[in-house]
């Protein structure tokens, strides 16, 4: 890469993209890096359309799809290598819905939130909403570093994220340890299935699976502790009024009955246990933090050696392993580099459109290849050198 860049205007760089081809040996042999819905696997596909007609379109009451359900239960278990008497939960919703049920069904008076980016800033906002709960404990910190938790009197819920997908900041992953009976309750979204952790560290980690588990919408799930599931049933049992679409209470026995309240998203079971059947063949959860440890350090040394990029997270100890976030400097429109790479294939690479900055956000997934994200490193400079 030449390193000289000029600067264009909008208009400018929009002539420009359109006359740029990048060279198909210069492609990533996959060009999906969304942190959204996540690069699914031709394998999970064919899993799925094997489910046909024996489960899909069939009662979610009867064996065939609550045997799909139990397979998805007892795979992240193992995955997750989870102590004795914890419980994977699952049910209908995704986060947004899991940190309204948490509201109603899991904080007894006083949460404590980290916020250092939308997701959870997010959580802080349902329990502050909630007029039954005591005004939260905010802990907030700016857009690319993190805050950390503090034991507090009277906090009965520690909750924070375990990788910010708006942000690409990850956390540790460890217990508060405060007053007697608190809970740690961990985001997991963008985390679960290519970070690893110490389930012994938390009682709640929960997370949507169309991230690292490369799945769909329309469900989360969690990885739940006896004392998080004592909680749970007491809340229940008070005067408490909790709507039973968010009922934690109705997650533990549908759960343990291999069902969800209303009919599951099929799809996304199925996506799921092949999926995390892949994972645990490939040597599980110390794997694929290797992989993603691999793809994402490809990126940020990439952006150290590149003259008009850096990574947006400054202190390495935070940086993402699974959201890579890059900025650019103003001689270089960040958007014009992805919009010329989905020109060619190369999609969703495009910054968290409320951050606001002149930004890529790239996933490294444990579905992505890392010969993939080698590749596009080299179609971003190929882009670089023609803008």
């Amino acid at each position: 890469m030449s390193g000289a860049y000029s600067r264009r205007t909008r208009n400018e760089y929009d002539g420009v993209m359109a006359q740029i081809t990048i060279p198909s040996d210069l492609l990533p042999a996959d060009g999906r890096f969304g942190c959204g819905p996540s690069k699914i696997r031709g394998e999970q596909l064919d899993f799925l359309a094997s489910l046909q007609p024996g489960v899909l379109g069939t009662s979610h009451r009867q064996a065939p799809v609550k045997n799909l359900v139990s397979s998805v239960r007892e795979g992240l278990s193992e995955l997750f290598r989870a102590p004795e008497g914890y419980e994977v939960l699952l049910a209908n919703g995704g986060a947004t819905s899991f940190w309204d049920a948490a509201a109603h069904s899991l904080i007894e008076r006083r949460s404590q939130h980290l916020t250092f980016g939308e997701f959870g800033a997010k959580f802080g906002k349902a329990a502050a909403g909630a007029p039954w709960l005591e005004t939260p404990d905010i802990r907030e910190a700016p857009a690319g570093s993190r805050s950390e938790p503090e034991a507090v009197a009277g906090i009965d819920v520690y909750a924070y994220p375990h990788n910010e997908t708006s942000t690409g900041v990850m956390t540790e992953i460890r217990r508060v340890h405060g007053d007697a009976g608190a809970l740690t309750v961990i985001d997991a979204t963008s985390g679960a299935g290519g970070l690893d952790f110490d389930a012994a560290e938390t009682d709640v980690y929960y997370f949507s699976p169309q991230k690292n588990f490369a799945s769909d919408g329309g469900l989360w799930f969690a990885l739940v502790s006896p004392t998080a599931i004592e909680r749970i049933e007491r809340i229940a049992a008070s005067q408490r009024y909790i709507p039973e679409t968010l009922s934690l209470a109705s997650a533990v026995s549908n759960s343990r009955l291999n069902q969800t309240l209303n009919t599951p998203a099929l799809a996304t079971l199925a996506m799921m246990d092949e999926q995390v059947r892949w994972i645990k063949s490939n040597g599980g959860l110390s794997w694929a933090a290797a992989r993603t440890a691999e793809s994402s350090r490809v990126l940020y040394d990439w952006a150290e050696n590149c003259p008009v990029a850096s990574p947006f997270v400054s202190d390495p100890a935070h940086r993402s392993n699974v959201v890579v976030t890059i900025d650019f400097d103003d001689s270089v429109d960040a958007s014009a580099i992805s919009r010329a790479l989905r020109e060619n294939g190369v999609v969703d690479t495009e910054p968290y459109r409320k951050l606001g900055r002149n930004q890529l956000r790239i996933a490294t997934f444990t579905a992505i290849d890392p010969a993939d994200v080698r590749a596009l490193t080299g179609a971003i400079d190929y882009v670089l050198e023609r803008i």
